[in-house]
This record gives structure tokens, sequence and C-alpha cells, in this order.
């Protein structure tokens, strides 16, 4: 399992990698979320107003909210509205009611049409103020109704009594009578006074009288989701799912990334690490059949997960880096030997480093020095899934040029069994990197030793490539 870390960039190069891949997906999950869309029929959604006058604590218009939502406030509609083949448990899952700001209950009703909405919202707003105002008594106690109205006629009664009493008072003559008349007064204010906090206290007169603030609003959209919110839910959720796949298969990726365990897999030293110009594979992997056109197509025909080639040191310093190689190779082998240069199918960079490995030992400077010229290489290619190597012949050993983030453990052991098949000893590996060349500013024509090739492919003796 890989320990790197998913950042951004490794989300951002995965995007524009698979691009195509991705825009593929999204499109099938559009297509998806549309069909999901016609499994469910449009729903629309509006709502009614009802206000609570007076003096209302939260719970209370909490509870309010409760009552309109309840089997019976609903059954009444139900009956009311007389819809086929819908009742009071259809309905009360198509109700809903909340308390809102300004002690108002706010009635919402779903339905599949407009107009089955607005009826369905006005009729359980109707139906709440209506039972609400059973529960206060409106309806069913009419004598406790009536009482505070004859109290309010005695009240008046006895101001007009107090009024005339005042009136027949002999208006000042006497200290008896100024204090009668003040008397009087005050018994007049207490009386109304209290007769105005019995109305302030009266909770048939505050609370029962619901008002419902006009007809509801003819819906004019979709309620959610609506269709384009399952198809752009569809297409979301397929692009998510595209992405944390890909996240998922890298992190749980078992290829070797660094030189020191490939070379360890395949049972040898490392060499040395050589750099290859090209900004990607310049040849993706050849394929024939309709599911090669299909990778190809998008974009899934090379790996996404390698990260982006580091800028070249330039051709001199390249070149270096092939020489060496051949170098090492030339102070690690007893006399000149001709050697297989062993790559695998399908890792365009190292089979680009192998040509050059070639071209930087056929252009041996000391070719007349008998036992110090660099090997004989000559270049064959594995495939990993079944390896064939060539049986010994001329040559003497195996040099063996991989790419860093492409091949597992198991498929180099594989590579490193098939060499000893052949009887093949592995002499060494070297592992090959793309790097961002600068761009040349003359138009002659490019070194020798930068030619990319695979050119040098022959046959060995006692078996096929």
């Amino acid at each position: 399992m890989s320990d790197d870390t998913i950042r951004l960039v490794t989300i951002g190069r995965m995007v524009r990698r698979r691009w195509r891949l991705l825009t593929v997906l999204a499109v099938v999950g559009a297509l998806v979320g549309y069909g999901t869309s016609l499994l469910f029929p449009p729903r629309y959604t509006t709502s009614a107003s009802v206000l609570l006058p007076g003096q209302w604590e939260e719970r209370e218009l909490v509870t309010q909210a409760v009552i309109a939502t309840s089997s019976v406030v609903v059954d009444r509609a139900a009956a009311a509205l007389d819809w086929p083949g819908v009742g009071g448990s259809e309905l009360r899952d198509r109700v809903s009611a909340k308390a809102a700001d300004g002690n108002f209950i706010k009635i919402s009703g779903t339905a599949d049409t407009p107009e089955r909405a607005q009826r369905l919202s006005d009729e359980v707003a109707h139906q709440f103020v209506t039972f609400a105002a059973r529960i206060a008594g409106d309806d069913t106690d009419s004598e406790a109704a009536a009482r505070p109205e004859a109290l309010r006629q005695m009240v008046v009664q006895a101001s007009r009594r107090i009024t005339d009493l005042s009136e027949a008072a002999d208006p000042g003559r006497t200290v008896e009578s100024v204090q009668a008349r003040t008397e009087l007064a005050k018994l007049r204010t207490a009386l109304q006074e209290a007769m105005k906090k019995l109305d302030e206290a009266d909770p048939a007169t505050d609370k029962a009288n619901m008002v419902v603030m006009g007809p509801a609003a003819r819906p004019t959209g979709e309620a959610a989701p609506t269709r384009v919110q399952f198809i752009v839910a569809g297409a979301l959720l397929f692009c998510l799912l595209a992405v944390i796949g890909h996240l998922a298969a890298a992190r749980v990726s078992r290829r070797l990334r660094t030189a020191p365990e490939m070379a360890a897999a395949l049972g040898s030293a490392l060499l040395g690490t050589v750099d290859v110009p090209g900004e990607r594979a310049a040849h993706p992997p050849k394929g024939r059949g309709r599911g090669a056109w299909i990778r190809r197509l998008l974009g899934i025909d090379t790996r996404w997960d390698v990260p982006a080639p580091q800028p070249s040191g330039g051709e001199a310093g390249r070149q270096i880096r092939y020489r060496r190689v051949c170098a090492r190779l030339r102070d690690q082998l007893p006399a000149s030997r001709r050697l297989l240069v062993v790559v695998p199918d399908g890792d365009e960079i190292a089979g680009r480093a192998a040509g050059q490995l070639v071209a930087e030992a056929d252009s041996d400077p000391s070719p007349g020095s008998s036992g110090r010229g660099y090997p004989m290489l000559r270049v064959v290619g594995v495939s990993v899934s079944r390896p064939l190597v060539p049986d010994r012949g001329t040559e003497s050993g195996a040099l063996v040029v991989i790419s860093a983030g492409i091949w597992t453990a198991a498929e180099l052991t594989g590579i490193a069994e098939a060499c000893a098949d052949a009887g093949h000893e592995v002499v060494g590996v070297v592992v090959a990197g793309a790097v961002r060349a600068r761009p040349t500013r003359s138009a002659g024509p490019p070194p020798d030793e930068a030619t990319p090739a695979l050119a040098v492919r022959g046959h060995a003796t006692g078996g096929s490539v």
C-alpha cells in the first residue's frame, strides 16, 4: 500500500489525465439520474399561513403546529376534499406545519398538480382553525362564553349608577359631598381597569379567533428534488465515485516506486538511473481490437498516477548518466561480453532508455583496448504476464531496464526468474525516468545519442522473443 499523502495536486493531475473518462461517466450518471426521475412523479408544494392573535409562548406555537398536522385535522381535510383513492393516511405524509415568526403557523401541502397542492393547503388551514376554535370552547361552551359579556353589562350599569350618585351629591357645598364624589370617581376607575384586565386575560377572545391569511399561492415550479436536480446529482455522483475509485486504487497500489525496491525484487545491483526526455510516453502502448481502441479514446491506456516529469539538466547531463552506467558495466565484467538488455513490454520510457544505452555502448571511445571496452548490448522485449527470455547464446548475462511506478514486485520477480531459466545472470538494473527537455534553439538535427530506439532487436539462438 502506498503511504503517499493524497494532495490536491494529485487530484488535479488525475482530472487532467482522465478528463475523457470523467466526461463519459458524467454523461452516464446524468442518464441514470434522468431515469431515476421518471420513477418519481413531479411534486408541487405551497403554503397557507394562519395568524394566532394574542400572546403566545414558543411551546404553545409548537403545540398548535402539531395540532395542524394531527390525524383529526388531516382526516377532516381528506373528507372535505374527497379525492378518489386518497385518504387521511396518504395526506398525512403530504402535509407539514411549522411555527413562524410573528405568531404564524405555516401549513404546507404537497400534491401532484399545482391546483391540488393549493386546495390541500387551504383545506387543512381551514380545518385547523375550526378544530382549534372547538378546543377553545367557542362551539361547545356557549354559557361560559356568555359570562364575560354579562359581566361587562353589569359593569356598564354600575358605572351609570355611580355617575347618577355623583350628580345627585351636593356639588362642593360640604366636605362630605366632595369626599363622596371623589370616592365614586375612584370606584368607577377601578371597575374599568378590572374589566380591561379581564378582557386581556380571557383566552376565548385572544386565542380562539385564529385567522387564515388568504388562500395559498399556486406553485409555479416543482418541489425538490426536481428532474434537473436528479440529473445533476447523478452526474456529480458518478464523477465523485470515479475520483474516489482512482484515488483508492492508487492508494492500495503495489507498484514499486523506488530504485532500491526494484533492484531488490530483481535480485541484482542497481547500476544507476538515467533520464529520458519527454512530458509523457511518446507513444501509448499499442493494441488491437475494440478494447484497445476504447482505452485510447477514453485516455486510460496511459497511467495517471505517475508524477509529472522533472526539469531536465540538459543533454550533457543525460549523456553523463548513460556513460556512467556503461562504465560500471565495463568495470563489473571481467572481459568484454555480450549482454541482453531486457525491457518489459509496454514500458515506453524504459525502451527509449535502452536504445540510448545501446547507442552509448556502440560509441565506445576505446574499441581497440581488449577487455576494457563497453559490453555489446542487444535489446529484447519481454511480456510481463508471461515472461520469456531468449536462451543463452552469444550473450552471457542480462541487464534489466525499467521505469519506476509501473511494475509490482511479483512482476519483476517473474522477469528475474525468466532470465534465470534462460541461463542469463542479471548483472544489473537500470531505472529510467522521464524529464522535461529544454527547448532547443538550433534547427540542426538532434545528436545521435538522443535518437530513441528499440531498433536493435534480434533473434537469439535457441528461442524466440
